[in-house]
């Protein structure tokens, strides 16, 4: 029974009875050692298993495991593995490699191991409503956490419910975006009920009462306080020695409980507290050879410290504390003793990761086998994808490593993972105590690599850039120089157009073999970016366009023809054609890179490639689709935990909001991209150049026109004026500063948005813009051939929302010059367009102008098929109209089917339709 916890249980209780109606639901316990999140843990286990047909699975974090990559989700899932080959292929293989079911082949994304468990438990809770328990959840390793963590973001319909219990103060456990319930200590009500049911006497004579009260305020309504001090304070004095920290009385507590016992059990007890996972055949082998046996474990069960769990019969002590406070007071060589045995045992067994770590811990001085083995266990959690891990395994062999080659080899190897689990401060301190030991130029040059990459998560773009020239710079491989300033023109973007110069020179003067994979690649970055910086061009940079294939296309084909690891190596060229204005060809290449990712299993380019795949669909007016990219890519970039493309993708949904009118949303979107601006150059958020552009349009829809241009005017000047998101906005500016009555104010930034155009070849929707630009800001008897011109251009560009603008522009101006017959035609050809692709505020704005050219336009519906569709509705609306079932569909957007099938059957009734075939029809017709 529990005492105290009445709304803790109603939440429990709640969420037992969402996952029996089939909604999934997540909570995260946080408190105090012995506050009592194990106990509503077991409340809620008790609940599920008397509620008929759930099913329990659990799993509980160790410390001494927290290094050894998946070894909490192997646990949590071992009820379920004989259920893998119902995954799509890439999530299957990455959970057979990380708990050694499959060899790993080294590229295993370590994300897909979360999506393949989300889809192991939406399969239990096909059959029965699931719920998952994770206690202690604070000494998951950090693989296990991570798979945990992103799957219970994405928990929809599938009838899971997903507990989490994580102590403070120890370990490490943020589930930032997920519910958190903090248990508080017991009212003095309720601890006295407590206290009261755990110690009753026969007599209730006064000194037990004296007892009862002392233990009351040392306990201070901790329900384990209560639990386990009255026996301590009967033994003597409570806080005798002097004010001592709860925890420390409570381990205090337990001690004095294992002190009672025969020294042959304690022995066996700090075996099974060393011994992380509870094995029984492990504990006994490695306790008899210190000389105890099967036949010491009875005390330690008959004083309830120690039990076997039903089923598996594996060893539990009875808290953590209680394992904590056994390692602490043993001795030192008492330790190194029970962790030798038990790494002899273990390897005996084979399991050499486990036993290896053990052995490590037995070490105190160098052992060069021992060394090779922890590096050998490294290379096999990061092929699992165990990053963080394999950086621990690296660490401590080159700690264990005889020779100043291996340990820099070592340090170096943990350097790159711990940049790979995404710990950029630990890859850079790595980095630098590896740096100490060589001077090999090649070494040196990988471990400026990880420090530049950490240095630019961290927002440090001046050291970052440093760091990956530098390195670049040391006699190594021109193939290897060539990698490190491609990712040198990432940080260069950051930092200004100079930058951006310095490094296409590099990349110019690099003479790379022919037959190397990034040749192509590197000819058409030049091709591409060169002009628009007014750098000089190889005349190799068109030369791969094949038999009408884009020239980026064919470039990618050759590289991957060549080697390339795709789509890793061509993620940048996509958005890098969007600098040249090749819009068309960006949207080509995101595409097949996205399959070619889905595919494969590369879950952390996706936001990267459905922000340019979005950039692109939205230049082409293709709005809806612009949206559903947008929404994928940034619901993806949010479970993933990349700051950047969260920033960058959030800023480009506020863009379109803003085309659609959508003020609230304009506002949500742009506060989360601004939100993350990062403090160690002082940079500005990633998205910081798409959310100014997003309030400047919604200011411009809105008929603000001195707030677009006091927005856009910095902004088309500033340090970013070269991004693809500031040169575009020129044409806004115009347009506002003309409305505003101070055309000068966008000339200078005309000028340069002129000379761009004309350097990257005169695009025709650039060449198109540019004329509307000049009508607008040039003499009156000019202004009408330039908007004709204008749209002549449009006509072919494949721009609709440009032209309609154009057409808007070109019929105010006729209405104003009282042609109002001609301005009727080109607003309604405005309005249409307007209309179709949902652009709200500029309808509204054709409209009035119509009324004011003589012409009533009635309002129209929302027009599509699939109009009011949510974006997620509409995205898995297509798939299934394709034909893809809802396993299949699941597969693309990362969810489980049972999820898909509500989004879709929710869909059906706002179409007015009831079967898929009836979808297919409709998205036909």
């Amino acid at each position: 029974m529990l005492y105290g916890r009445a709304g803790e249980q109603a939440s429990v209780d709640a969420l037992l009875a969402a996952a029996r109606q089939g909604r999934s639901g997540v909570l995260v316990l946080r408190g105090e050692p012995g506050i009592g999140k194990s106990a509503l843990l077991e409340y809620a286990a008790e609940r599920a298993e008397r509620a008929e047909g759930f099913r329990v699975i659990r799993a509980t974090g160790v410390e001494y495991e927290a290094d050894l990559p998946f070894a909490g989700l192997q646990l949590l899932l071992s009820p379920a593995l004989d259920r893998l080959s119902v995954l799509p292929a890439p999530q299957r293989r990455a959970l057979e490699a990380a708990f050694g079911l499959a060899e790993g082949g080294g590229l295993t994304e370590r994300l897909l191991s979360a999506l393949g468990t989300l889809g192991l438990l939406a399969e239990l809770a096909a059959e029965s409503p699931l719920l998952c328990l994770v206690d202690d959840a604070q000494w998951l390793d950090r693989s296990s956490a991570d798979a945990l963590l992103l799957t219970a973001r994405r928990l929809d319909r599938e009838g899971v419910v997903l507990l989490f219990a994580a102590r403070d103060g120890e370990g490490e456990f943020s589930a930032p975006g997920l519910p958190e319930l903090r248990l508080e200590p017991l009212d003095p009500s309720a601890a006295a009920e407590l206290l009261a049911a755990r110690a009753r006497t026969a007599d209730g004579s006064a000194a037990d009462a004296g007892l009862r009260y002392r233990v009351l305020a040392e306990a201070r309504g901790n329900p384990l306080a209560l639990t386990e001090l009255p026996a301590a304070a009967a033994a003597g004095p409570v806080g005798s020695e002097g004010p001592v920290p709860l925890t420390g009385r409570l381990r205090e507590a337990f001690l004095g409980q294992v002190a009672r016992l025969p020294a042959p059990t304690r022995t066996l007890l700090l075996v099974a507290a060393a011994e992380e996972q509870g094995e029984l055949a492990t504990v006994l082998r490695a306790a008899e050879a210190l000389g105890v046996g099967a036949a010491d474990l009875p005390p330690a069960e008959q004083a309830g410290l120690l039990r076997r769990t039903p089923g598996d019969g594996r060893l539990a002590l009875r808290h953590p504390l209680l394992r904590t406070a056994i390692l602490e007071v043993a001795g030192l060589e008492e330790k190194l003793a029970v962790h030798r045995v038990l790494g002899a045992v273990l390897l005996a067994n084979g399991q050499e990761d486990r036993g290896s770590w053990h052995l490590a811990l037995a070490t105190t001085g160098q052992d060069a086998e021992l060394s090779a083995a922890l590096e050998r266990a490294g290379h096999r959690a990061a092929d699992r994808a165990g990053h963080s891990g394999a950086a621990a395994a690296f660490e401590r062999a080159a700690r264990l490593a005889s020779d100043r080659e291996s340990a820099t080899r070592c340090l170096t190897l943990a350097a790159e993972a711990a940049l790979d689990a995404a710990q950029a401060p630990r890859a850079r301190e790595l980095a630098e105590r590896a740096a100490k030991l060589t001077e090999e130029p090649f070494v040196l040059a990988v471990l400026e690599w990880v420090r530049g990459t950490a240095a630019f998560w961290r927002g440090d773009y001046p050291e970052a850039h440093r760091l990956l020239l530098t390195a670049v710079g040391r006699e190594i491989d021109q193939a290897i120089a060539a990698r490190g300033l491609l990712q040198a023109f990432h940080t260069a973007w950051y930092l200004g157009g100079e930058h951006v110069r310095e490094v296409l020179r590099r990349l110019a003067a690099l003479r790379l073999p022919a037959e190397d994979a990034l040749g192509p690649l590197v000819g058409q970055l030049l091709a591409m970016v060169g002009p628009a910086f007014a750098e000089a061009v190889p005349d190799a940079g068109e030369a791969s366009a094949d038999g009408g294939v884009p020239p980026l296309l064919a470039a990618a084909r050759a590289a991957r023809a060549a080697g390339a690891d795709s789509p890793r190596d061509l993620v940048q060229f996509a958005g890098a054609a969007l600098v040249a204005g090749r819009d068309a060809e960006t949207f080509l290449l995101a595409d097949e890179l996205i399959a070619e990712a889905r595919a494969a299993g590369a879950v952390g380019l996706l936001p990267t490639l459905l922000f340019f795949r979005g950039e692109a669909e939205l230049f082409h007016g293709r709005h809806r689709d612009a949206e559903l990219a947008a929404s994928e890519g940034l619901t993806l970039a949010r479970d993933l935990g990349q700051p950047q493309w969260t920033s960058q993708l959030a800023a480009l949904d506020a863009y379109l909001a803003a085309l659609r009118g959508d003020a609230e949303l304009v506002a949500t979107r742009t506060a989360e991209a601004l939100g993350e601006a990062v403090t160690a150059w002082g940079a500005p958020a990633a998205g910081t150049s798409w959310s100014q552009w997003a309030l400047a349009v919604h200011d411009l829809g809105q008929g603000r026109a001195a707030e677009a241009v006091e927005r856009l005017a910095g902004h088309t000047a500033g340090p970013y004026r070269h991004h693809v998101s500031a040169i575009r906005t020129v044409p806004d500016l115009v347009e506002a500063a003309v409305r505003l009555g101070a055309p000068e104010r966008a000339e200078a930034a005309f000028e340069e948005f002129a000379a761009w155009s004309a350097r990257i070849g005169a695009p025709a929707w650039t060449r198109a813009l540019v004329l509307r630009c000049q009508a607008l800001l040039g003499p009156a008897e000019l202004a009408e051939s330039g908007y004709l011109a204008a749209l002549e251009l449009h006509e072919g560009a494949d721009r609709p929302f440009e032209l309609a603008r154009t057409s808007l522009l070109f019929g105010e101006w006729l209405r104003r010059g009282k042609r109002k017959t001609e301005a009727r035609a080109r607003l309604r050809t405005a309005l249409e367009v307007f209309e179709r692709l949902g652009a709200t505020p500029w309808a509204e704005r054709a409209r009035a102008e119509l009324g004011a050219a003589g012409s009533a336009a009635p309002l129209t519906a929302p027009v599509g098929p699939l109009a009011g569709l949510t974006p997620q509705e509409e995205q898995i609306a297509r798939l299934a109209a394709r034909g893809l079932s809802n396993r299949e569909i699941a597969a693309q957007l990362f969810l489980s089917p049972r999820t898909v099938g509500h989004h879709l059957y929710k869909a059906y009734p706002k179409l007015g339709i009831a079967s898929r075939g009836e979808l297919a029809a409709l998205l036909s017709a």
